[in-house]
């Protein structure tokens, strides 16, 4: 687990923390960032991407469809719709690696065709068996996370948004961990080798709040099955049900998480407030690695 090329950017694992930031092209996202504005799509797109990249974005992860508690699905086609002009134009004019934040494999071979170098797959390749075979043919990398999401165990509240309840792990870690390895499994089975494989605890996503707090500071033995780590906890309702705010008011307690999460090894962290959180990273890392990067 040294280096993995990602589009023409080379990841040096272990070096430093890299910041990945959200363009979520949707009209429902659950902090409020949605950049779904009609004919103002790209161009709103393309502002926060640039913001991005001048304040440190190593990684720009595009999405089409809300992955909130009790958010609706959205079709293949409509996806397309919303991510493909972005990406396209994204790739014209950056030449930071695009990330595509999809499980549905129509959807990232359009996204890919139209410039993304890394497929983002919330479900961990067990939604779309298309997908696994893709990610191989096309020889890019791709983040597998974790996931239990149910409907059933969602919970909604008008000012702090949604969140999960009654979700039992049997051993919160162990149970994680098996089940990443199983996406890892797919992922061998398919012709996809481990240097092109990220892990993603999945925080908020099927896990209450006392286990998205446990799993964040135990984020450090995921990373002990040898990939490189990624940590989405940027405005996650974790974060708002401890510090009653909403998604709005939550960049100090993305702060604390993200920091946390650098001290365990995170090797990208996933965030919607690059410019406050890429110097929070940067400090974290002086800190934990001794040295300025």
């Amino acid at each position: 687990m040294k280096e993995m090329k990602i589009g023409n950017s080379t990841f040096a694992w272990g070096s430093r923390t890299y910041v990945m930031g959200i363009l979520n092209i949707t009209p429902d996202s659950f902090s409020g960032d949605g950049l779904f504005q009609g004919n103002q799509m790209i161009e709103a797109a393309l502002k926060q991407a640039r913001g991005f990249v001048e304040s440190g974005a190593d990684i720009l992860d595009v999405g089409g469809e809300s992955t909130r508690p009790g958010a609706e699905p959205v079709g293949a086609t409509e996806e397309m719709e919303r991510v493909v002009p972005v990406v396209e134009q994204l790739s014209r004019e950056v030449e930071t690696p695009i990330s595509i934040d999809t499980y549905t494999a129509s959807v990232a071979a359009a996204a890919l065709d139209a410039g993304a170098s890394l497929v983002n797959d919330v479900w961990g390749l067990r939604a779309d068996p298309e997908l696994a075979g893709l990610v191989a043919e096309r020889d890019v990398a791709v983040i597998l996370m974790h996931n239990r999401s149910q409907p059933a165990n969602a919970e909604i509240r008008e000012r702090l948004g949604g969140r999960y309840v009654g979700v039992e792990y049997a051993n919160l870690i162990e149970d994680v961990k098996k089940e990443l390895l199983e996406s890892v499994s797919i992922a061998h089975k398919a012709g996809i080798p481990d240097e092109k494989i990220i892990l993603d605890p999945g925080i908020g996503f099927g896990k209450t709040v006392e286990q998205n707090l446990d799993l964040l500071n135990r984020c450090g033995e995921i990373r002990e099955l040898g990939y490189p780590l990624l940590v989405g906890a940027s405005r996650k309702s974790f974060i708002g049900y401890t510090l009653d705010l909403p998604p709005d008011q939550r960049v100090e307690g993305t702060a604390a998480a993200v920091a946390v999460a650098v001290l365990r090894g995170a090797d990208i962290v996933r965030v919607h407030d690059v410019a406050q959180i890429a110097r929070v990273a940067k400090m974290t890392d002086a800190i934990v690695r001794g040295k300025v990067t």
